[in-house]
């Protein structure tokens, strides 16, 4: 059963995303107490985007555009942004609540696969995901295809769910993680694919903190720094592409983002 929930083929995932289209949005705000909106605010604000000169900003994962919008009027309007996603039916939503907030007109929306991205090299200023890292079937190329298009100097930043690491919290965390969050998902999205409780399994499984950020630097990164938002809920992961492509070996990774 647990194989069969973290079954990350392209095919299931595209598929799974596509079913809850329709209530992807009112439920993570439901279930994270609207949280994650604060959380994707917060990730704008530590990793700001720079001038229009230093070029794009590519969104993976936009799934409805919530952080691609964010960062759109953190740079109020100033810098061209690019929300990727696999799930044509995500970006339906997203083409949407674009052109309720007016940004049709510097938001453009692709749909392709994480893994292989439409893109020249050295492209964007500021590579983003947030809580979309986990779903790409593999986490490691996906990560070298979000170094691959940053620019020289360039950042990837990644927000995603993570194990709090107090023990108290994190039994409270697990208990609505493997209990709560699935009933309530499941009951409102009625997911064929069980997208409610793949959720808490992926989470559980995928790793975090010092982990995750030695694989951002086995992708290619240099300076990765981590911060955890919310008590360790959720974590903001950050490290700049090299000037060279031959550089010193990395440092050990921070915990201040």
């Amino acid at each position: 059963m647990a194989s069969q929930l973290l079954d990350k083929r392209e095919v299931r995932i595209r598929r799974m995303f596509s079913q809850i289209a329709p209530w992807y949005d009112f439920l993570n705000h439901l279930l994270s107490f609207n949280i994650d909106r604060r959380w994707r605010e917060r990730t704008a604000r530590l990793v700001p985007p720079g001038p229009a000169e230093l070029g794009p900003i590519l969104d993976l994962c936009t799934g409805t555009g919530d952080l691609a919008l964010t960062y759109d009027r953190t740079a109020q309007g100033q810098v061209p942004i690019i929300g990727v996603d696999f799930s044509h039916e995500m970006l339906v939503r997203a083409v949407k609540k674009t052109d309720l907030a007016g940004a049709s007109q510097r938001l453009q929306f692709v749909e392709a696969d994480a893994q292989k991205l439409p893109f020249p090299d050295n492209t964007f200023q500021l590579v983003t995901i947030s809580f979309g890292l986990r779903n790409v079937t593999d986490t490691d190329r996906g990560l070298r295809e979000m170094v691959r298009v940053t620019r020289p100097g360039g950042r990837v930043a990644i927000l995603e769910f993570s194990r709090p690491q107090n023990p108290v919290l994190g039994r409270l965390y697990g208990w609505y993680f493997r209990s709560v969050l699935p009933l309530i998902g499941q009951l409102i999205s009625r997911s064929p694919e069980s997208a409610y409780r793949y959720l808490p399994a992926s989470v559980l499984s995928f790793p975090d903190y010092e982990e995750l950020a030695k694989r951002m630097q086995a992708a290619g990164l240099e300076h990765v720094k981590y911060e955890p938002f919310t008590f360790g809920i959720a974590t903001l992961y950050v490290g700049v592409k090299p000037d060279m492509l031959l550089s010193a070996p990395a440092a050990p990774a921070s915990t201040h983002a």
